[in-house]
């Protein structure tokens, strides 16, 4: 008996001992809840719905944490499905439907929205069918979809036609012609391995291979223009499954002007110019007014080629407008061009100057070019001696216009682009900043507006241009900048410009050809060509007054 009430006291003894472990382990469980969850907690699954109005959505999300975490979800709003995948590495994702609001997740960093809003992949900001998009290596995806209607050509090729029902674009027959805002026309074509580019009626330029060397391939170019011939030599770029053609210098200063033109003057000049009575200068005198004083030859450089490009303007202008007039179905021109006698209407009121600021970012750009050209100097002589920039030739190295050392660009010529779904003009000696450096399917990048004229596009304003076309811009800079150099080399030592060591020039290894004669006629071939196809597309289209602009 005794050994049975033993052992029932035992048990007792066993039993609570028990409970008392138990209720210890239920108060640990119980207070670990406000604790914050690991990384690598135990996956879980829920399903929950959401209704918002008459648009219900479903989302399943599941969360596997090994080191990461990984959410899918499947919104379904009348008909409308979006299914996005989401992973991060240092971050929960998580999605969440409100109404009819598309969820937003987080990837790397920033905000992901597959179908509209914003999102990004790396960083930034992006959005899968409109808006602004940014990845990682600066590409593009910025929608730049200009108004109006696209035709699908009979035999091949296709027009883009504007809301008044005039001709933007042609592509056919290997043939690619653009209608600016202004009344101008450039016209591309690739025949017989040369580079047709005309531009208006009057001018343009043929390209063709020239020479290699050291694995590079130079090309020539002749320019006309009104019955007059110069040539030149671009270096061959590829990059990105796309040719590029970079301004070649034809000569070279001697180091020691380039270092006088690279650094302050023992004191700054006053410079007068003359362009007080000058036609260009009075209509944009508003936004372009020369430095009072140069503290060096790189602020001179900057004012003489700003200048050089509003003089471009104003002639472009005016011969674009006497064109209008000339065509049949040519309208009234808006009151910001020239009047039918090719000189302005009216100055602008209220114009936008070119800011301090964007004047010093152009000076910068242009001291970094004098400092790489003293460089290339001292190749000269070398086999295919590297210039703009540095020995960027080889295939797979970018091209001048996508140097991440370049940001900012003077506009040469004429163009058409799109800023917040409406087409606007960049025209000669506005001033636009790359912002991304990675060409998107159709060979654009994004750029910032910095500077415009108060007829063009609004500063401010983020807008798609084309890498061929920034090319240019740095090809016409670089040119501007010899040509300056050389101006300033002819004037240095009067009307208060300090002297200057020896400015002699020695050619470059790859010296320029002389012009092709034939390109005149290759050119006028070239835009009778545009005519007939024009008439034809014009036609086919069903666009009246689509051709004349």
């Amino acid at each position: 008996m005794n050994r049975t009430k033993n052992k029932n006291v035992m048990v007792k003894l066993f039993l609570s001992g028990l409970l008392t472990a138990l209720s210890a382990v239920t108060f640990a469980q119980q207070h670990k809840t406000s604790e914050p969850a690991h990384p690598s907690a135990p996956a879980k699954t829920s399903t929950s719905t959401h209704s918002g109005g008459a648009s219900p959505h479903t989302n399943t999300a599941s969360h596997t944490n090994t080191a990461s975490h990984t959410t899918t979800s499947t919104h379904s709003t009348t008909g409308h499905t979006t299914t996005s995948t989401h992973t991060t590495t240092t971050s929960h994702a998580t999605t969440t439907g409100h109404g009819t609001t598309p969820a937003h997740g987080t990837t790397t960093a920033g905000h992901g929205t597959v179908g509209a809003g914003h999102g990004t992949t790396m960083a930034g900001h992006g959005a899968g069918n409109a808006g602004h998009s940014t990845v990682a290596g600066g590409r593009s995806n910025m929608s730049h979809a200009a108004p109006g209607r696209q035709v699908a050509l009979r035999g091949g090729g296709s027009a883009s036609i504007r809301p008044n029902g005039q001709i933007r674009s042609i592509n056919r027959n290997g043939m690619h012609i653009e209608h600016n805002l202004h009344g101008g026309r450039t016209i591309v074509r690739e025949r017989n391995g040369a580079r047709i580019v005309t531009t208006g009626r009057h001018g343009g330029y043929v390209q063709r291979p020239y020479m290699s060397r050291g694995g590079r391939t130079y090309y020539s170019r002749t320019y006309y223009y009104h019955g007059a011939y110069r040539s030149g030599v671009y270096r061959g770029y590829y990059w990105g499954g796309h040719p590029y053609y970079g301004y070649y210098h034809p000569y070279f200063f001697h180091a020691g002007y380039y270092g006088w033109a690279y650094n302050p003057w023992v004191a700054p000049v006053y410079y007068g110019w003359g362009w007080g009575g000058a036609p260009w200068y009075g209509y944009y005198g508003g936004y372009f007014a020369p430095y009072p004083v140069y503290p060096s030859a790189a602020f001179w450089l900057t004012d003489y080629l700003i200048s050089a490009n509003l003089q471009a303007a104003y002639a472009a202008r005016a011969e674009a407008n006497a064109e209008a007039d000339a065509a049949a179905n040519n309208s009234p021109p808006p009151d910001d061009q020239m009047a039918s006698s090719g000189q302005p209407a009216s100055a602008p009121n209220a114009p936008v100057a070119l800011s301090p600021e964007v004047k010093q970012a152009i000076a910068e750009e242009v001291k970094a070019q004098i400092a790489a050209s003293q460089a290339d100097a001292s190749k000269t002589g070398s086999p295919a001696a590297g210039q703009s920039g540095g020995d960027q030739a080889t295939n797979g190295q970018v091209p001048p216009a996508l140097d991440p050392a370049r940001r900012t660009f003077v506009v040469s010529d004429d163009l058409a682009v799109v800023a917040d779904g409406q087409e606007c003009a960049l025209t000669q000696g506005d001033v636009i900043t790359r912002l991304t450096d990675t060409p998107d399917a159709d060979q654009k990048v994004n750029v910032s507006i910095s500077s415009s004229k108060k007829t063009d596009c609004a500063a401010g304003k983020t807008v798609a241009v084309s890498v061929d076309d920034l090319q240019e811009m740095q090809n016409h800079f670089q040119e501007q900048i010899d040509e300056g150099m050389k101006t300033l080399a002819a004037k240095q030592g009067t009307g208060g410009l300090p002297k200057a060591p020896d400015t002699s020039t020695v050619a470059s290894d790859v010296p320029p050809p002389p012009p092709d004669k034939t390109a005149g006629k290759t050119l006028d071939d070239q835009n009778a060509d545009a005519d007939k196809t024009e008439a034809e597309v014009k036609q086919e289209a069903g666009s009246s007054g689509g051709g004349s602009q």
